[in-house]
């Protein structure tokens, strides 16, 4: 009864059925690998977080470039501060203010963004001191136009960011940039100290769990191309046998 599943056209369905489910179970694998990699790094951005305080604070070359495991790490750099700069709209504790950032001459020549506090909106940011300093704060990568909070350039006043990055600076001084920025743990009298944010990659948003939906639609395929393979296997054994009974 079952010999049509060897014919030319059943060969066709029942190769396309093999190569179909396991292609279907293997997506679905990759997509819970991908979400349960983004816990897994949420779950380490959270506890670096909190780890902040006992850390012990690097020098700065050492933890370059930014990635996954050195975001929030704390880094240490020495220099003089310059050319200061306000990036406005920008929330902390649910007010609106702007972040005070400072670029820090290194002794190597490259200027680092610090971002000293966060100011209240209205009030005035304080001078950065003068003379050789040496800062410690959680690293950070450069901020993109997808990051939340930030600004494009157009329509801001002379002195104001949209965003944080060597991009947004290269035009406004004359030092290289390095392509990071440092939030200080301990800001001066009249800012308050910026949190790290997580890094990019590690927060749980919408597209993390598009990976856990993504991995039931891949099941479901394959669940859907196994019911219909029997489906159709059950109407050939039915229509044969119906044509052996001489019914039409």
């Amino acid at each position: 009864m079952y010999r049509f599943l060897r014919t030319p056209r059943w060969w066709g369905i029942n190769v396309f059925v093999l190569l179909a489910i396991p292609f279907c179970v293997f997506m679905g694998t990759w997509q819970l690998s991908r979400f349960e990699a983004r816990v897994a790094s949420h779950e380490a951005a959270e506890r670096q977080s909190v780890e902040v305080a006992t850390q012990k604070a690097e020098p700065l070359a050492s933890l370059l470039p930014v990635d996954q495991e050195t975001s929030g790490r704390l880094a240490r750099a020495a220099g003089r501060y310059g050319e200061q700069f306000l990036v406005p709209d920008r929330e902390l504790d649910g007010r609106t203010g702007s972040y005070v950032l400072t670029l820090l001459k290194t002794e190597g020549g490259k200027a680092l963004p610090v971002v000293r506090g966060w100011l209240p909106a209205g009030a005035e940011a304080p001078a950065p001191p003068a003379g050789p300093v040496t800062v410690t704060g959680a690293l950070q990568a450069s901020e993109g136009p997808g990051t939340k909070g930030v600004r494009t350039a157009g329509g801001l006043p002379s002195g104001q960011l949209g965003m944080i990055s060597a991009a947004a600076l290269v035009n406004v001084v004359p030092d290289d940039v390095y392509d990071a920025w440092i939030t200080l743990t301990d800001s001066p009298a009249g800012l308050k100290p910026v949190p790290a944010a997580a890094a990019a990659g590690t927060s749980l948003d919408m597209k993390s769990f598009q990976n856990l939906g993504y991995t039931a639609e891949w099941f479901v395929f394959a669940g859907f191309v196994a019911f219909m393979w029997f489906r159709l296997v059950r109407r050939e054994v039915e229509a044969q046998r119906d044509a052996a009974l001489g019914i039409v």
